[in-house]
């Protein structure tokens, strides 16, 4: 499995941004994780309802399915907020890493407010975002980014981590 990376954190932290970056810096194809949701998860989503991890297993399947599906390598946004998510995408793809993208609840509002109109992510649950992280910080092949630093200082940290042999 050449370098896949999962691109994650809470709501409004950018992951999708960044995963256009770096699946078109990397020349590797980028799956949204959100168009992966069932119609079910997606209309809880938009009613503020946050989703279980029964509503999230499916979720979890469908993107395992991709990283098998692209063993020359892929970009997966993804919350993959508690660690046992991440191990689950992990077996899909034993060298599989992750790119943090962390940032503060104040910022996360702002962000998913902003796009409000556009997302049927529903602003009252980025509460419950931070509620459900996990923080992936000391866990092997991750990286932690600062989601507040421009979206090219992004891109260009997480290419040149794709590049090392060791990803710690």
């Amino acid at each position: 499995m050449k370098n896949s990376v999962v691109i994650m954190g809470v709501a409004g932290c950018g992951k999708s941004s960044l995963g256009v970056a770096v699946a078109k810096a990397q020349h590797l194809p980028l799956v949204e994780g959100d168009d992966f949701h069932s119609p079910a998860s997606r209309q809880k989503m938009s009613q503020g309802i946050a989703l279980t991890d029964v509503d999230r297993a499916g979720w979890l399947d469908a993107l395992c399915a991709q990283l098998q599906t692209h063993p020359e390598g892929v970009v997966i946004t993804c919350s993959a907020l508690k660690k046992v998510y991440r191990d689950r995408l992990r077996q899909a793809a034993p060298a599989l890493r992750f790119a943090f993208l962390d940032i503060g609840r104040d910022d996360a509002q702002a962000r998913v407010q902003a796009r409000a109109n556009a997302h049927f992510f529903a602003t009252t649950l980025v509460d419950s975002q931070f509620a459900t992280l996990e923080t992936p910080v000391g866990e092997a092949g991750v990286l932690r980014l600062d989601a507040m630093a421009s979206p090219l200082e992004l891109q260009a940290q997480v290419s040149a981590w794709l590049q090392t042999k060791d990803p710690e």
